[in-house]
């Protein structure tokens, strides 16, 4: 190497295009479909958080509703129930629904209604009716006394998906066997 070539900088030159004016910026078409993707996506993701906010309203209150209805079941399946007892003084599961209840062909039917356990702050809250339905099943062998009975309980609450109020229904059903216990021995 040479000394004196030591000393000298080294410069890259690059070669220059020349502009003209179309290569200077964007067309008014370009930045128009470019604007209209971005709009397109904004609100494709606003709507699906709207719509998730809805779903998630809608899974609380029907887990709520749900709730409701197995509190009634849970009545049924604890109270007593003897067809046995000649004084009927433990047929206490036909108390369930002797408030605001109708006889039928022997299906007991009537309804209670309370509101949803969800979070709520002053007047926001959800009114649910609970129908519930006892009818007596066709005697099955094994059963001791007879019959068993079917406890049916539907609950109903409103639900606002956007402009648009709908009433839904959580339905649950159990059979309830007969105590066959001493009615001298309540507990």
């Amino acid at each position: 190497m040479n000394p004196k070539d030591s000393n000298k900088i080294m410069r890259l030159q690059v070669p220059t295009v020349a502009r003209t004016k179309r290569s200077r910026g964007f067309t008014l078409a370009e930045v128009s479909i470019a604007l209209a993707i971005i709009v397109m996506v904004f609100a494709s993701i606003i709507l699906a958080y709207t719509q998730a906010t809805y779903r998630a309203q809608w899974t609380g209150y029907s887990l709520a509703a749900e709730s409701l209805a197995m509190r009634q079941i849970e009545q049924a399946r604890s109270a007593r129930w003897d067809p046995a007892d000649p004084s009927g003084a433990v047929n206490q599961i036909y108390s369930l629904v002797l408030l605001n209840s109708n006889l039928t062909s022997r299906v007991l039917t009537g309804y209670t209604w309370t509101n949803l356990d969800l979070p709520s702050s002053g007047s926001n809250y959800i009114r649910a009716t609970n129908f519930v339905t006892i009818k007596p099943m066709p005697p099955v062998a094994g059963s001791p006394n007879g019959t068993n009975i079917m406890v049916r309980v539907d609950t109903v609450w409103p639900f606002r998906w956007g402009t648009t109020k709908r009433l839904v229904t959580n339905t649950i059903c159990t059979y309830v066997a007969p105590d066959n216990k001493d009615p001298g021995d309540l507990f």
